[in-house]
């Protein structure tokens, strides 16, 4: 099963532009599970190549894409309205194959935009996968982003890593989440926010690859 390219249409607020995807669509899916990148890394980075791969070995279709600063070769995340705008995108896009329900997934940054993106109503998944919610800056619990949370209504499945500096302490992530209307977290043992578990040699595609059976079975269970 090879992803083949696509181009995603985007409506940014200073223009229409599109941006880079990868789908692979497999014949009687029980699911379309979108899959957004980290701020620091594109779709192909191994571990979401590894995850797309064993996802879609396992029966699903899946839609990797870039948010617009990725397309333009920079680094640093842009607007958080560009990456709503380019969510919506993924949906409309989606929409075009004939795709109405799909799970938004995402690595850090890009789990934390679907969920905006829904809490805005922009967005309208079956379930929402945050694989390393980045609730705040390492070391900074006092800038919490977690005050969209509560208006999200879909299933939401927090995938954490028990020694993940960006959920830290502890107690104010599991009272985050408390505030959340469906939600639940899959711990992974002594991992970080990379899921990497010191001592464990692992590489990022097969930790990717790892995961999807956590992401399979909770998008099986809907």
């Amino acid at each position: 099963m090879t992803a083949h390219a696509v181009r995603i249409p985007v409506a940014l607020p200073a223009g229409a532009t599109d941006v880079s995807g990868l789908w692979t669509g497999i014949a009687g899916s029980p699911a379309t599970i979108v899959l957004a990148h980290g701020a620091g890394a594109g779709m192909t980075h191994p571990f979401l190549e590894g995850m797309a791969g064993a996802l879609s070995a396992g029966g699903f279709s899946v839609l990797r894409f870039v948010f617009p600063y990725v397309e333009a070769g920079r680094r640093m995340p842009g607007p958080a309205a560009h990456a709503v705008a380019t969510w919506a995108g993924v949906q409309t896009w989606l929409a075009t194959e004939g795709i109405a329900s799909f799970v938004a997934a995402g690595k850090s940054y890009g789990g934390r935009m679907a969920s905006v993106a829904t809490a805005e109503g922009v967005l309208s998944p079956r379930a929402l996968v945050y694989l390393g919610y980045p609730l705040h800056p390492p070391g900074r619990p006092d800038k919490p982003r977690a005050e969209h949370l509560p208006a999200i209504t879909v299933p939401q499945m927090f995938v954490e890593g028990e020694n993940d500096p960006f959920i830290a302490p502890r107690e104010q992530f599991d009272a985050v989440v408390a505030t959340c209307h469906d939600a639940r977290v899959h711990w992974i043992e002594r991992a970080d926010h990379s899921f990497a578990v010191k001592g464990k040699r692992a590489s990022a595609d097969e930790v990717g690859a790892g995961l999807a059976g956590v992401v399979g079975d909770f998008v099986r269970g809907l």
